[in-house]
């Protein structure tokens, strides 16, 4: 999953930056509402981490623009834990809000829950037979054993997952699991494939040579 985190703060952006992609996010980052908004529009992120308080223009105003053009889920950030500060953000187009200091926990389950909703899945648990895939725990099982993933192959088997039962092209697979400081020219994607295939089984991941993958879908 491909996100984008907007803030300020130097350091409170290179923690956050750090730490999603500890999580096996990609991460892309912007410090001002101007630059913010052009990535958030160019790019088609499964969520955005939005600081309320930005340069050149806030994050209210960030979020009424994009809103305009693009339902990605958006998770506020902000020092402000008023009613009042909540409220417009929400009626802005906020899908969700955490007022600093956060708790890390917290702010993990709550990105995790907006990335299902954004795929319209409501149970972090996903069943596909001797394969079990548990978003919140962010593990999948083979029959019944813990399967050792490495956290940018657990994001593409999530990826798949969430959107089972539809071909993902190659273009779209890059767009969402590489940030835009990664050579998406390479073959880092065949190999995480191959990995996954290697762990879960040959069959799980279908490839439509020349389109994509995808799981739960005809050969």
């Amino acid at each position: 999953m491909r996100l984008l985190i907007i803030e300020d703060e130097a350091d409170m952006l290179r923690r956050l930056a750090k730490i999603m992609r500890v999580e096996g996010y990609a991460v892309d980052t912007a410090a001002d509402g101007r630059e913010g908004l052009y990535k958030a529009q160019e790019n088609d992120y499964d969520l955005i981490l939005l600081d309320a308080m930005l340069p050149v223009f806030d994050g209210w105003e960030l979020l009424a623009r994009l809103r305009k053009t693009k339902k990605t889920p958006v998770l506020m950030l902000t020092a402000r834990d008023a009613s009042a500060d909540r409220v417009r953000g929400l009626d802005n187009g906020a899908d969700d809000y955490v007022a600093k200091p956060f708790d890390l926990p917290e702010l993990l389950a709550r990105v995790r829950a907006l990335i299902r909703r954004g795929a319209e899945t409501a149970s972090s648990r996903l069943d596909f037979g001797e394969i079990v895939i548990d978003t919140a725990q962010r593990c999948a099982w083979r029959r019944g054993e813990a399967v050792t993933l490495q956290p940018n192959e657990y994001a593409l088997l999530e990826y798949l997952a969430l959107h089972r039962g539809k071909l993902v092209t190659r273009t779209t697979l890059y767009e969402h699991l590489f940030d835009e400081n990664e050579e998406t020219l390479s073959n880092l994607l065949d190999v995480r494939v191959s990995n996954l295939r290697r762990k879960l089984g040959q069959d799980f991941i279908v490839t439509k040579r020349g389109h994509g993958y995808g799981i739960g879908i005809e050969p």
